[in-house]
């Protein structure tokens, strides 16, 4: 009996080793994705490291109609059963397209005609004073240290989350549907 439900076991994480697997997608796929796509609609997250994070944010904009999220192969994490099992399915739904050159790919999104908004705390407007309605990408760092100096130096716009209490940032998938949903509103 306990050699049957290892070999159930093993053939079930196979199973699910090869759904992950077909769940991340790559910079070719992300342009097909777009083609066709007249108001382009894109979350890029630079380096998001907790599971947890990632599958609230996935969730998040499975709801907000994103046509994919973008994010970097290396210091990244990518879907995992963990992140599967928090976005309750929006992992098999939205579209996560890992690179190997965020900045690349960003370049040539902004050639397709995507204009990028990225979350900063140095920035000196608010998201609420800003146009979200045309072709978007929106663009969050990481949790402890915020997008890297290169996929902010390619940010058309930087936007601050305005923050009336002490703490000074919120939390990166907290951030991600703030931002997402005020663009959602903009666009209807």
């Amino acid at each position: 009996m306990k050699g049957k439900r290892q070999g159930r076991e093993a053939r079930e994480n196979r199973h699910v080793k090869a759904e992950i697997a077909v769940a991340s997608r790559s910079e070719d796929d992300l342009m097909a994705i777009l083609d066709g796509v007249e108001v382009p609609f894109l979350l890029i997250l630079d380096c998001v490291q907790d599971p947890h994070n990632l599958g609230a944010i996935l969730r998040t904009a499975d709801g907000a109609g994103v046509h994919a999220v973008v994010a970097p192969k290396d210091k990244q994490v990518g879907i995992t059963e963990t992140v599967r099992r928090i976005s309750v399915g929006a992992a098999d739904h939205v579209p996560f397209v890992q690179v190997t050159n965020l900045s690349r790919t960003m370049e040539r999104l902004k050639q397709a005609g995507v204009w990028f908004v990225g979350t900063s705390d140095r920035a000196d407007k608010s998201l609420y004073e800003l146009d979200l309605k045309g072709p978007l990408a929106l663009v969050l760092g990481a949790e402890e240290k915020g997008m890297r100096r290169l996929t902010e130096e390619n940010c058309d716009f930087l936007a601050r989350l305005p923050m009336a209490g002490r703490v000074e940032c919120l939390n990166v998938s907290v951030s991600a549907g703030v931002c997402l949903y005020e663009a959602v509103r903009q666009r209807q």
